[in-house]
């Protein structure tokens, strides 16, 4: 029975979510068309970089942190302020399912979202990616989504859903310049390129540019064990804000 609840409940959030134009049309179009217009329109030489594949993978981190901010933080945020949570909350639908349909929605708009900008880079841009680095690169970017959801749900629990829209634009886009992930670090000065650490989504870029073999000997490692971190982190103070808030 429960599994049945989480099920549709996922269903219809995702339902919900394609009804919503104002949220799929610029999650779907703006990586795909930053990436077709850095990667592919605009020239440039990248010396030891291959720059589609390259951009293939930072994009793909840019495009599938989207959903998962938004969808969280934003998300989370209205549904508070209108009630619907506390709604949910009283109902006899466990409330695993709530969070559980928030995730499945993110990761299925990860998974059109670097579909796409893999067509765009396959068939305009000349990747050059075998299926088992396609594939790798795929599980990367859908699990790298979790600690993003994670951060959605800590902004989400804070804030009424006006300001949640304002803040989730404050970090989604300094994070994705920042981190890398519109165009290579190595432009930046060289005290931003230290600063990116402290960014969740540079973590998972150069994971992500590891599997394409763009950069080489990546601590795969580490950098997972900092991601966790940092979802364990957002996941206790979301957890605070929700029990002060019920």
């Amino acid at each position: 029975m429960s599994l049945r609840i989480h099920f549709w409940e996922s269903y219809y959030e995702l339902l919900k979510t394609l009804r919503q134009p104002a949220f799929v049309i610029p999650s779907l179009a703006f990586p795909v068309v930053f990436y077709a217009l850095f990667a592919i329109l605009l020239p440039g030489n990248w010396g030891g970089y291959q720059k589609a594949t390259y951009l293939l993978a930072t994009y793909g981190v840019f495009g599938v942190i989207g959903p998962a901010l938004f969808g969280f933080g934003v998300g989370l945020a209205m549904e508070q302020q209108q009630g619907l949570l506390r709604l949910k909350r009283v109902s006899p639908m466990p409330i695993s399912a709530y969070f559980f349909a928030k995730i499945v929605m993110s990761l299925v708009f990860a998974l059109i979202i670097y579909s796409l900008l893999s067509f765009v880079g396959i068939v305009f841009g000349d990747v050059d990616i075998r299926l088992a680095e396609w594939l790798h690169l795929c599980a990367v970017l859908l699990i790298g989504v979790l600690p993003f959801c994670a951060l959605g749900l800590w902004i989400g629990s804070m804030v009424g859903g006006q300001a949640a829209v304002a803040i989730v634009n404050l970090v989604y886009l300094p994070m994705a310049v920042l981190s890398g992930l519109w165009m290579p670090l190595f432009v930046f000065p060289e005290f931003m390129q230290k600063l990116a650490v402290v960014w969740p989504a540079w973590h998972l870029a150069q994971m992500s540019l590891g599997v394409v073999g763009q950069v080489q000997n990546v601590p795969m490692m580490m950098h997972t064990l900092v991601l966790l971190l940092m979802s364990a982190l957002f996941l206790v103070l979301a957890t605070l804000n929700l029990r002060r808030g019920s």
